[in-house]
């Protein structure tokens, strides 16, 4: 068993590099929309 198959990834083929891919695109798109919109709302005109 990989690690990346325990925790809140129970389920079969948690640890594929596509759901790898996907969970990484979904964690730093949303860390990328928080830090667009700081700057939005800090240096709003």
């Amino acid at each position: 068993m990989s690690y990346l198959n325990r925790g809140i990834m129970k389920f079969k083929g948690a640890d594929s590099p596509k759901a790898v891919a996907i969970s990484a695109i979904l964690v730093l798109g949303g860390i990328a929309s928080l830090i667009w919109w700081a700057f939005q709302y800090a240096y709003a005109m």
